[in-house]
């Protein structure tokens, strides 16, 4: 299982980003897709998750302007930033946690959570 994300890069303040998110590999479900960000120097904090069965959660600091949402029969999540702030400036990871995948590798079934590469996202004042 791979996860692949994009659609970071520079936005200035109060402008919009779209970040996506698209897990492949033989995955029969997915429980939790999400997002994560980072700053140097800081801890990995959540940004905002969506269930399985489409219910979405956001932080406080970016609830109101930041929208997430999924598409199970693609295994792709997105993550709509809107009126963009400097201090929102990080790379940001997608999470897909308790994927149930067939692995080669393995020869099995597998139930691991997973990691994306991380997208920079920078916003100017």
């Amino acid at each position: 299982v791979q996860l692949q994300a994009s659609g970071g890069g520079l936005a200035q303040a109060g402008g919009s980003l779209r970040l996506s998110c698209a897990a492949s590999g033989s995955i029969f479900s997915i429980n939790v897709m999400g997002w994560y960000r980072q700053t140097p120097g800081k801890q990995r904090e959540v940004v905002a998750g969506i269930s399985g069965g489409g219910t979405p959660d956001c932080a406080d600091s970016v609830r109101g302007r930041f929208i997430i949402s999924r598409d199970n029969a693609k295994n792709t999540v997105w993550l709509q930033m809107n009126d963009l702030k400097p201090e929102d400036t990080a790379v940001y990871y997608c999470v897909a946690l308790t994927v149930v995948a067939w692995s080669p590798t393995e020869q099995r079934t597998t139930e691991y959570d997973y990691w994306g590469q991380g997208t920079q996202v920078t916003v100017s004042s």
